[in-house]
Order: structure tokens, then C-alpha cells, then sequence
């Protein structure tokens, strides 16, 4: 009966061939729900303050990764712009002849 869902011990039929993770409320991970609870005070489910702490750790990343991005290209077109002298005379650019 190849066309019936594998089932798992304690899961039943397994929906999905994703990955499953187990988070125990203890220690760093309890002192991290306990500061959400504190950020957001009228959320009393820990599983769902678990869901935002995951939501706002990626939002931060991905903000330090525009950034460094960003920097980046801020490197990038400053080394450019270091190079156009050695690339580009600008005597050739001014005279009339370079436009005809």
C-alpha cells in the first residue's frame, strides 16, 4: 500500500518531509521567551512568543545584511571612482572633438 501517508511513532501521518525542531522552554531559550513576554506583554502563549522571536531575529538579520550590503557597495563605487582618473581623460572628454 504504497500510496498511504508514512506514519510516525508519536506523529501519526507525517504531513510533511520538512524538518521538525524540538525546543525545550528551559534556560537560554526560557530567558529569551521570558524578555518576549516582557516585549509583548499581551501575548501569553509561549509557542506564539516563540514565532515572533524567530520573526524579529530574522527581521534583524536581514537589516545587518542590507547594511553590510550596502557598505559594500559603498566600497565599490568608492574604489570606481578612485580609478576613473587612470581611465577617463577628462582633456578628451572637454574638447569639442570627442562630441562630433
Amino acid at each position: 500500500m504504497s500510496h498511504l501517508p508514512k506514519l510516525s511513532v508519536t506523529l501519526g501521518a507525517v504531513p510533511t518531509s520538512k524538518p521538525r525542531y524540538a525546543i525545550t522552554d528551559t534556560g537560554d531559550i526560557g530567558r529569551m521567551l521570558d524578555l518576549a513576554r516582557e516585549r509583548w506583554p499581551e501575548e501569553t502563549d509561549r509557542k506564539a512568543l516563540l514565532l515572533r522571536l524567530a520573526e524579529a531575529g530574522s527581521d534583524a538579520v536581514r537589516r545587518d545584511l542590507d547594511a553590510s550590503r550596502h557598505d559594500r557597495l559603498g566600497e565599490r563605487q568608492a574604489t570606481a571612482f578612485e580609478a576613473v582618473p587612470d581611465l577617463v581623460d577628462p582633456s578628451v572628454l572637454l574638447d569639442d572633438e570627442a562630441w562630433r
